[in-house]
């Protein structure tokens, strides 16, 4: 079971002070560690109340924490499937996650008594990407198997599928009526209404100039997320920095650059590497505030970098982080809890962050 550092105690509440007040001043407050010291942190998420968080890890466990109370809540094991990309449903004690072994059948599972609700079967290769619906049971799986998968929590069989190249990463906008789907060998994003999940997608965007510009040869995409208010897209990426686009034309409005660059996690869909030691796969280092004015990343050293996606962009596009927020260790795997005034990152270590009231400006 993972264990909590003697730091203080994360007594995490609703937020009460607007995040551009408290941004800078965010510190790790609470630090678990896991028994296993060469575990590494995969995925990270929040339940819909914000009082939950859960981790998989590549040691074939689930954590789960009370970010509310600072503490360690639950541990479930899978060995014999292994765990990644695990969700919380719309009811804290089910969650989806993706198969890491036997097979790529993504299961439900309730957290109460550890038993299956449900296995939701049909990709043949390498789950890359979940993303739930935010206003109903339907989810979105994406594989290395190049197919698509529209799902919903109440059958075992998914309603809708899509062929696509390589496409590795989706999420939905927060109306739920647009999902967008990332093909990094592609260089491409697509859009498409929800309502017509089976027609041709209504927007595309080609990025290839844009890696061109600012990215290395061996830069993957490691997130896709839409901020709260839909009007732009953020793609994490493993090298630089970030792209933050226009979600209506696709045009860039800033890329988030950061000096250190990656965090060293595989991207997803990339292929798994034949040493023992390669890194341990990834849902991206970086989120957006609640408020869609902040893009929270890993430095690609110790601690997290912030960028204000609000100021006007420059002639070159390039954003410079407005702030550093120490903390001890790599941020390999970063989330902001939309509840609460509250952060997580992770490599081996999980990192509960709160504002410091003596950091305060």
């Amino acid at each position: 079971m993972a264990a909590g550092s003697a730091t203080p105690s994360a007594n995490a509440g609703p937020p009460t002070q607007k995040i551009s007040e408290v941004i800078a001043s965010f510190r790790p407050a609470r630090r678990f560690r896991p028994d296993d010291t060469k575990a590494f942190v995969t995925s990270l998420d929040f339940d819909d109340t914000g009082e939950l968080a859960i981790v998989a890890r590549d040691d074939d466990t689930l954590q789960i924490y009370n970010c509310k109370e600072g503490k360690h809540a639950k541990e479930l094991i899978s060995k014999k499937y292994g765990v990644h990309l695990a969700r919380f449903s719309h009811h804290a004690q089910s969650i989806i996650y993706a198969s890491t072994k036997v097979d790529d059948t993504i299961r439900f599972l309730s957290t109460h008594d550890n038993s299956y609700i449900r296995y939701f079967k049909g990709h043949t290769d390498t789950v890359t990407s979940i993303a739930l619906c935010p206003s109903t049971d339907t989810f979105i799986s994406c594989s290395r198997d190049n197919t698509v998968r529209l799902w919903n929590l109440q059958s075992n069989h998914y309603q809708g599928l899509l062929k696509l190249h390589a496409p590795y990463l989706a999420t939905y906008d927060p109306s739920a009526t647009v999902i967008a789907i990332a093909s990094p060998p592609t260089h491409s994003i697509l859009l498409y209404d929800l309502r017509m999940f089976d027609k041709s997608p209504f927007a595309s965007f080609d990025l290839q100039a844009l890696e061109q510009r600012f990215l290395g040869p061996e830069a993957g995409w490691s997130k896709l997320e839409f901020t709260n208010d839909g009007k732009s897209l953020l793609l994490g990426t493993t090298d630089a920095g970030h792209f933050v686009l226009d979600a209506f034309t696709g045009d860039l409005s800033h890329f988030c650059y950061r000096e250190a660059g990656s965090s060293g996690r595989r991207a997803p869909g990339s292929p798994l590497q034949s040493s023992a030691a390669s890194p341990a796969s990834g849902q991206g280092d970086v989120c957006v505030s609640p408020d869609g004015q902040y893009v929270i990343g890993g430095s690609g050293a110790e601690g997290l970098l912030v960028w204000d996606i609000s100021k006007t962009p420059g002639a070159d596009n390039v954003l410079m982080p407005s702030t550093d927020l120490p903390g001890q260790g790599r941020a390999a795997v970063v989330g902001y809890n939309p509840r609460m005034n509250l952060l997580a990152s992770a490599d081996r270590d999980l990192l509960l962050w709160q504002p410091d009231p003596d950091c305060v400006p």
